[in-house]
């Protein structure tokens, strides 16, 4: 009986498993009638993307009925909020402000959209009266008098840049006690303190809107805000969003700046404006090498979930007429995001992107988040403005660098002297790379992404996502230490110290101990990474190192073990790609790991990990030299490939290491 039941069980959750996954791939987005004409990679033009945000928006009003509904959606188990009732408030205005970024450009072209049987523009000129009204349970409280910045000043700057860019059917048929009253609750919040990060510019559109709706603003605030937005350029196209780098410089700070000075700058400000937009023209020559040859992005930094809102500022080129800017590549990379995540069956969930990468993943999720959230990705679709005869739209789309520049034997790197930032290239599997800032403390942060693996991996991959750490030493692309409460810390405290000769210096302290330490050099190779790194610590400790991780699919991930040129290689594959790890010098074992709900493409997932003891008496063990590589699956591996080190030499302290392919490297930490 009790075998019966277990297999009743089985049964049923299999038809469950199977049931959800027939809805996903029903519920999952397609590229109709795909032109390969003018799109030969995607098949996706401005129509394309139309569907897409009519795609997206019909999810989110599947949950409005009338027009008092607010755009609230089924929270995520987990740390997403709200986790009490007083946010709830907050919770509607993000999903009203966020779905907007979709609804406004549709709007401006056909301000008579019905979605749902509801008349959109009618539902949120009506959502904006709830918002002033001291009786709706949407009603946002005016910020006090003393009253700090807070989430509705963010979700307010959001509204006003759609305001600003659809003022027709957004603002001009509202009554004017309505106008008056908005103006003095979004006011409230505009003329007020910030935030020192890419918020300055949520009040500068508040302010700005207002102003040329003829209403008294703060000028002084406005132009103080806008100075100091500037002062955050640290040029090649990054801003610091103090202290990151990551995709607020782009989604944020880039987009912002070229929106602004598009709709109101030019006008009104034309010397701030003028220097917005030539920040603006430096992501060309970098930020598009941040994208995979596919079109795919590299899951980096906070707000993950925001996902295709990194391809915002690319259409935004086409206002340029700069000859230099490659707008086919742009529209190619852009559609390829698109595609990357609206055509992934885990993408949504209840007719809702998820809290997440592909799909749900707690570990990429931040506490200032509610499900709404992730409509901040609309602003991708703040490119529709664009006129059909915008180059953006109308050139055909190509591969750009990649198949104008990059041969596939080798690597290329492209390091951003202001910010710091190493963008990597291979083109052998057609993937891209980042090294960035992380240098945040974990007990001072106090919203925990900072210091997490949004940051501090050695580096990220558009091929390999991030996976999180395991309370067991599961690690991937990062070093872990047995601390003094015997926990598996990560290195997450990083120091830049230069790029040269192709080669990538940071030093590195243990947060808890600073007595652990590491000397950092990564060398990207044609197909992977070279690492040399001296452990300088004055304390034993056990450490651990781990390769990019692979998700499980549809079979098992299989392991290889190989020996060549008297080195042991490590090959695992998932059927998709192969990893390869190969311990040169300073470690004792090489392990592969199973870990489970640490990967944001699957449930299970494997990665290779090599561990060592360290004794600072032992002089002879504190360098690590260790050989990461990568290849599609079922693509031979060749000797030379997995013997891409001919010798390594300690000598006075450097490392001298002479590859294969007849280059020599000189790593000298003391320089």
């Amino acid at each position: 009986m009790n075998r019966f039941k277990t297999l009743l069980l089985a049964t049923m959750l299999s038809l469950s498993l199977f049931s959800q996954q027939k809805e996903n791939k029903d519920n999952v987005f397609q590229v109709k009638n795909p032109d390969y004409k003018l799109s030969p990679y995607t098949g996706m033009t401005k129509q394309h993307w139309k569907e897409a945000a009519l795609y997206l928006l019909e999810g989110a009003f599947s949950y409005v009925h009338t027009l008092d509904d607010p755009m609230k959606f089924p929270k995520q188990p987990g740390k997403s909020y709200p986790l009490s009732e007083d946010r709830v408030p907050t919770e509607k205005l993000e999903g009203l402000s966020r779905t907007l970024f979709i609804a406004s450009p549709l709007l401006k072209e056909n301000p008579d959209l019905v979605i749902n049987n509801i008349k959109v523009a009618d539902y949120y000129r009506h959502q904006f009266s709830k918002l002033i009204d001291p009786n709706s349970p949407s009603y946002i409280v005016p910020r006090a008098k003393n009253g700090g910045p807070s989430q509705n000043l963010v979700e307010y700057g959001a509204i006003a840049i759609s305001l600003m860019t659809n003022p027709e059917v957004l603002w001009k048929p509202l009554p004017q006690d309505q106008k008056d009253a908005l103006a003095k609750s979004m006011l409230s919040y505009g003329d007020g303190p910030t935030v020192s990060s890419n918020w300055k510019f949520f009040n500068i559109f508040v302010l700005s809107f207002f102003k040329e709706q003829g209403y008294a603003v703060n000028e002084k605030l406005l132009v103080e805000y806008l100075e100091k937005s500037l002062a955050d350029y640290r040029g090649e196209g990054w801003y610091n969003d103090n202290p990151a780098y990551d995709y607020y410089s782009m989604w944020g700070y880039q987009l912002y700046g070229a929106l602004w000075s598009e709709y109101f700058g030019n006008k009104y400000y034309p010397e701030y404006a003028s220097k917005f937009r030539s920040n603006f023209k430096d992501l060309n020559s970098n930020y598009p090498s941040m994208f995979s040859r596919n079109g795919e992005m590299i899951m980096f930094g906070r707000s993950i979930s925001y996902r295709i809102g990194t391809i915002a500022a690319f259409p935004f080129m086409g206002l340029e007429n700069d000859p230099a800017v490659n707008n086919g590549w742009l529209r190619r990379i852009s559609s390829g995001v698109l595609k990357q995540f609206l055509e992934h069956p885990e993408f949504m969930k209840d007719n809702v992107p998820t809290l997440g990468f592909y799909g749900a993943f707690e570990p990429a999720v931040q506490v200032y988040s509610c499900r709404g959230s992730v409509y901040w990705m609309g602003k991708a679709f703040l490119g529709l403005l664009l006129p059909d005869n915008n180059p953006f739209w109308t050139a055909k789309e190509n591969e750009g660098e990649w198949e104008t520049k990059f041969k596939k034997d080798q690597v290329y790197n492209k390091f951003q002297e202001g910010s710091k930032i190493l963008i990597t290239d291979y083109p052998a599997i057609g993937a891209s790379e980042i090294r960035a800032w992380c240098n945040a403390k974990k007990k001072d942060d106090w919203q925990g992404f900072r210091s997490t693996e949004n940051y501090n991996r050695l580096s990220y991959n558009s091929a390999f996502p991030w996976q999180a750490d395991g309370v067991n030493g599961e690690v991937a692309m990062n070093y872990v230490f047995k601390n003094e409460k015997q926990e598996w810390e990560p290195l997450r405290l990083y120091t830049f110290k230069k790029f040269e000769e192709g080669v990538y210096y940071r030093d590195a302290v243990l947060e808890t101990n600073e007595n652990i330490k590491m000397n950092l050099a990564d060398i990207p190779l044609t197909n992977g990474i070279l690492r040399i790194d001296k452990n300088s610590s004055t304390v034993p400790v056990a450490v651990r190192l781990g390769h990019y991780a692979l998700p499980q699919f549809d079979k098992e991930i299989t392991t290889v073990t190989r020996k060549v040129k008297g080195k042991e290689v490590t090959i695992i594959d998932n059927g998709k790609y192969q990893l390869a790890m190969i311990p040169y010098l300073g470690w004792d074992t090489t392990e592969v790991v199973s870990a489970k709900g640490l990967h944001p493409e699957s449930e299970t997932s494997k990665v290779i990990d090599v561990a060592a003891a360290y004794n600072p008496d032992n002089k002879e063990s504190n360098v690590y030299a260790t050989v990461m590589l990568w290849k599609k699956s079922g693509e031979k591996w060749t000797k030379k490939e997995l013997a891409p080190v001919k010798s390594l030499e300690q000598k006075d302290g450097a490392v001298v290491i002479k590859l294969t392919n007849g280059t020599t490297k000189l790593i000298d930490f003391n320089k």
